[in-house]
């Protein structure tokens, strides 16, 4: 679903004010900079009638939208028996005739050791985008890289590029942190990720053809792979670990804003019988919910649309954070009796927050969930990642 709406409304101000940000700086604190060297304003985009039909994959690659997002989450697992969960996002903005801007965050949590760490991102203009065409100029895929420099603070010019690449569902993710994001981020021994990853299953269209519609506030296109074999390593704090495990990929772009003034609650759950699940809930700033809905995709491929009335979600525990004060919901039950489900989530850690004002606006939680379920009665494991919006609007 929608994520993080206060990075719309940051990134436009990025865009209004980037000559004078200093990368890698909080944007809204800045003093004014000497006039960096950036790229030329990025064209408007030109009027498109929606909704079209996604065609992959041309449309893994970017849009000419207001709005635009690469999302990966997952779980890992060492040969040593440590168990990892693992969220890597690129944004991309574009507002009229401002340059394109991006922002990435990654984050990891060490689920062994009950420790989670994050780091963010960043970059202004076209160059990020490196999306191969094929013969016709038509997008084949995507290909970026945020390298996160500050043109008027040296020490940024080696911090290695974050880069995200994929055809059609093969994808490769690489970050690390600079020395100096690793200090900031409480890791002075490095954090990074690198990951080659193949989806076994078709992409899922959301709301059966792949179109949100939030009514006045515009709509989005969106599809997921939500299984994707993955392997390679992860860097924590010093130690680096070979990894295998699984990760859902979610890709969503259209012409809005804001949606949910309340913020959201969306899970992704992966189940050991192959079948996986995906439930939204977005709220208004009264506490309504106008938009509710779920994918259901069975072990086979097979996709299917889960209306409000298909599912139920209830909280079972909560969590302040000492950081920020915001009070999370930390523990769901879940049941959708069309399908004999009940699942019940818990956070493998719980402090999984990002404060990501530096680069969205935004403070939210977003971590890896232990998975209890059960089908008709039959016991089943699995894996699950939650993102919880709106929760800090307080704090922030």
């Amino acid at each position: 679903m929608s994520r993080l709406p206060g990075l719309l409304l940051l990134l436009l101000a990025v865009a209004t004010i980037g000559a004078c940000t200093t990368a890698g700086a909080p944007i809204l604190a800045n003093p004014t900079a000497p006039l960096p060297s950036i790229a030329p304003p990025t064209p408007p985009p030109a009027p498109v009638a929606d909704p079209q039909p996604i065609q992959l994959p041309r449309d893994d690659g970017p849009h000419d939208r207001l709005t635009e997002w690469w999302y990966y989450t997952g779980h890992l697992q060492a040969a040593t028996g440590e168990r990892f969960g693992f969220e890597y996002v690129i944004f991309r903005a574009e507002r009229g005739s401002f340059p394109t801007t991006w922002a990435s965050h990654l984050a990891i949590t060490d689920e062994t050791s009950d420790r989670f760490a994050y780091g963010q991102r960043l970059d202004v203009g076209p160059q990020v985008d490196r999306s191969p065409r094929g013969v016709t100029g038509e997008l084949v895929g995507f290909d970026l890289s945020l390298s996160g420099i500050d043109p008027t603070d040296p020490s940024t010019f080696d911090r290695p590029a974050w880069t995200m690449a994929g055809i059609g569902g093969v994808d490769r993710l690489a970050a690390a942190l600079a020395p100096d994001e690793a200090a900031a981020a409480g890791v002075p021994g490095g954090l990074a990720l690198t990951l080659d990853l193949a989806a076994t299953k078709p992409p899922a269209l959301h709301d059966r053809d792949g179109w949100i519609d939030f009514g006045p506030a515009g709509g989005s296109y969106y599809y997921s792979r939500t299984a994707m074999d993955a392997r390679g390593q992860v860097l924590v704090d010093g130690e680096m670990l070979d990894v295998t495990g699984t990760a859902w990929f979610d890709h969503q772009w259209g012409d809005f804003i804001s949606v949910g003034g309340g913020g959201w609650d969306w899970f992704a759950v992966n189940l050991d019988d192959g079948t996986d699940l995906t439930l939204s809930l977005v709220r208004e700033a009264d506490g309504s919910y106008p938009l509710v809905y779920g994918t259901i995709v069975d072990a086979d491929g097979t996709t299917r649309h889960l209306d409000r009335d298909a599912f139920s979600v209830e909280v079972t525990d909560r969590w302040t954070s000492p950081l920020t004060g915001a009070d999370y919901p930390a523990g769901w039950s879940i049941q959708i009796p069309g399908e004999g489900l009940r699942i019940a989530l818990a956070p493998t850690v719980a402090a999984q927050e990002l404060d990501t004002r530096a680069t969205t606006g935004v403070v939210y939680w977003e971590g890896s969930q232990e998975v209890r379920a059960s089908r008709d009665g039959r016991e089943l494991g699995g894996r699950a990642y939650v993102e919880l919006t709106g929760y800090a609007s307080a704090a922030e």
